[in-house]
This record gives C-alpha cells, structure tokens and sequence, in this order.
C-alpha cells in the first residue's frame, strides 16, 4: 500500500470501544494500478487529527479482488460499505460491515454502466441522506475524459443488499459545463454549512477539456437544493472564477493568509533537470511539474534552518535516513524533524546557486552517489563533480 494513494475519507463512527475516526482511502504497488485496494486508519481518540493507526484492508474473501473508492453507509444502525471494483465493466458494490474496518459477507453489485453517458466506469460512491430518502450518488465515465460526471441510485426500501432496492437514476444528476469552463466534475463528498442550514457538495473537476485523472485537477465546493420530489438538486458547477457565499455560519478568515511562494531547485550539472518527488522517492526530472515545486518552511528541528514539503504531497517533507532521501509523512517525532530540517548554504561548486546541507549531519549534503540523488559527505578537496551535483539554483 505504498502508492497510487487516492479516494480519502473521513467517517465518524462507533467502534467496539467508542467513537473514533476512521480514514478510508485507495492504494496499491508502485508502477501499476493492478494492485489497487481499499485501506483503513483508525484514531486513537476522537480528534480527526490523530495519531492513526492502521486497521487493515477491506476484502470479501470470496471476492479478494481490486477494489477502490470505499465508503461506509450507515443505515439502519448498520453499516455497509460501498466500493466499485471490475465484475464485466467496472461496477459499484454494497458489502456489510461487522465493525468499522471488517467486511462481513459476500459483497453484491448495485449498479453497473448500461446507459451510454456511463460508458464502461460506476466508481466513486457516496451515500446522501434527505429526510426519509436515500441515494447513491457516483462517478460515470472514465476520469481520463472530459465528460466525467455524476450518476445516482435511490433507496427503495427493503434489504440494502438487495440489487432491487437500488433504482438507477437515467440521466446524470452532475456534469460538465463548457459555459462555466468545468470539466469532468466528478468524485465527491457532501457537508452541511457550519450553521447546518445548507448542504454542500465538494468534488473534483479540470478547468479544460484536454485534463485527465492528473494533479491538474482541483477541488471545488458548492451549495446545493433540494427538489421537490426529495431527489437532489446540484445545479451545474460553478466557474472556479464566479465568487460565492461562504457557507452559512462559517466566519472564514479576513485577509486570506499570505502563502509561500513554490520554489524549484534547478540542477548545476544537469541542465534543464530538477529536484522532484516520484512517488515519495526523490529524482531528478524535468521542471514547471507540481513534483518538482516545493515550499519552504522554518525548519521543524530549528526555525533559523528550513525544511522542504511537497505541493503535490501535503505535510510530506524531504528527509533522509541513513544516506537515502524521501518524502515522507511528518511523523511529529524529534528524529524525523531533525532528518527534515536542512541549511542552505553558498553553492559548493558556484557560490552564488546554493548546496542543500543536512542539520544533523553536517558536512553531507544532497547531492548524487553511484548515479541517483542521496545524501553524501562533500568537502572543499571532494571531486569537483560531486560539488557540481550538490549544488542547484532556487527559481520560482
């Protein structure tokens, strides 16, 4: 479960101690997407900041196959999950739980793609409460695509792993709007307003017809009503230009915080070649990607030196262990700050880029050993190469 990690979420729910929270989320082996399973955390309390601890992977035995985009339903005082994994074309399915990271029997297909704006993908479901009504709500079509949108089931009544009791709505309830300049709104949540007055739906979408399932997309959020007979009311997504309310009762903050600029770390001996993440490894690639930006913090060990996160891996910061380099989750421990808190100093080749030199090891610097970049012992008599590896420029 190292990689390709996507699909998060957070739900509230009653475990065999009492309430905690727990983190749904999609991840697989690096270099495919073959390997693809859904995940669960669980927190120790009921602070949704954690610490976590990793509960297991969610499987029907019966059926140990790929499966993504997990959701938990708690209807009835009980709980189902909700995934989409392939049987034919890629479908969504309903399995019970027995607690909060168990599956507890044989999972059933709800919903499988046979109208044409579905085309060959049923991913992404979202349990919706109204009243006295359910839905499903989900993602058709591929996300590779512009016309990534939203499909619906409604609850019927009777046995929820029933296929009977799902009714498929025919046309898509969310989808692109050329007008507004929003493509492939897709993959969701909901959430009421702070005062709980409003619902809200929150998505993904790209701002051009030519994006795909990239770091191109971004997340947007809108209010939506009901209608009349009950069902759900998105309306159609909002240019990322229109400004809307804040939800109502969120005091928001006035001014908006100032956020650090990115910086880029340009290669001295390779030209045109930058610091970047590739998964959490780090490489040195091509630049004007979002893995090859970075912002600069205090640094977590001494705020007078700095350290390095990820704009495309939030909280991910550059550490070293041993004469390795990664990106890696601030763990809150005094040796992972420590490893994640650099000087930056005069350039070891050309004074005027700068060297990147660890803060608990001083005298090692991030440069390149045996051809790929590691952390490495560099003095004014070390080969004039090695320097020129060690030292890069800051752009923006």
């Amino acid at each position: 479960r190292c990689c390709n990690m996507w699909a998060p979420e957070f739900h509230l729910l009653e475990g065999p101690d009492g309430p905690h929270w727990y983190f749904y989320y999609t991840a697989g082996t690096a270099g495919t997407l073959d390997n693809q399973h859904t995940h669960v955390l669980e927190s120790a309390g009921t602070d949704p900041m954690g610490p976590y601890t990793y509960k297991g992977r969610l499987y029907d035995p019966l059926h140990d196959t790929w499966a993504i985009d997990g959701s938990v339903m708690k209807l009835n005082d009980a709980l189902y999950f909700l995934f989409s994994a392939f049987e034919g074309p890629q479908s969504l399915f309903i399995a019970p739980m027995s607690n909060p990271w168990t599956i507890s029997g044989p999972r059933v297909k709800i919903s499988v793609p046979e109208y044409s704006w579905e085309a060959t993908v049923n991913e992404g479901p979202v349990a919706l409460f109204h009243d006295d009504d359910v839905f499903i709500t989900y993602s058709a079509s591929p996300c590779s695509g512009p016309d990534y949108k939203l499909g619906m089931l409604t609850y019927n009544g009777g046995d929820p792993l029933s296929p009977d009791s799902w009714v498929k709505n025919p046309e898509p309830v969310f989808q692109r709007s050329d007008e507004n300049g929003v493509f492939a709104p897709g993959h969701h949540g909901f959430f009421h307003s702070p005062d709980g007055t409003e619902d809200w739906i929150v998505y993904h979408a790209n701002d051009s017809a030519s994006g795909g399932c990239d770091h191109g997309r971004t997340t947007r959020v809108q209010k939506f009503t009901w209608n009349e007979d009950g069902t759900p009311n998105f309306g159609e997504p909002v240019s990322t230009i229109e400004e809307i309310a804040a939800p109502s009762g969120d005091a928001g903050v006035d001014p908006l915080p100032e956020f650090e600029p990115f910086i880029q770390f340009a290669s001295y001996s390779r030209q045109g070649s930058y610091l970047r993440n590739v998964e959490t490894f780090v490489q040195i690639g091509s630049g004007g990607v979002v893995d090859a930006k970075f912002v600069i913090v205090p640094g977590l060990a001494d705020p007078d030196a700095v350290s390095i996160i990820c704009i495309n891996l939030p909280s991910y910061y550059l550490r070293h262990e041993g004469n390795a380099l990664y990106f890696q989750f601030n763990d809150g421990s005094e040796a992972f700050a420590g490893d994640a808190t650099w000087q930056i100093t005069p350039g070891l080749a050309d004074n005027t880029w700068i060297s990147i030199e660890s803060y608990n090891q001083p005298g090692m610097y991030i440069g390149r050993q045996f051809g790929v970049i590691a952390l490495v012992e560099l003095t004014d008599t070390s080969p004039f190469a090695a320097l020129e590896d060690a030292t890069f420029r800051e752009e923006n």
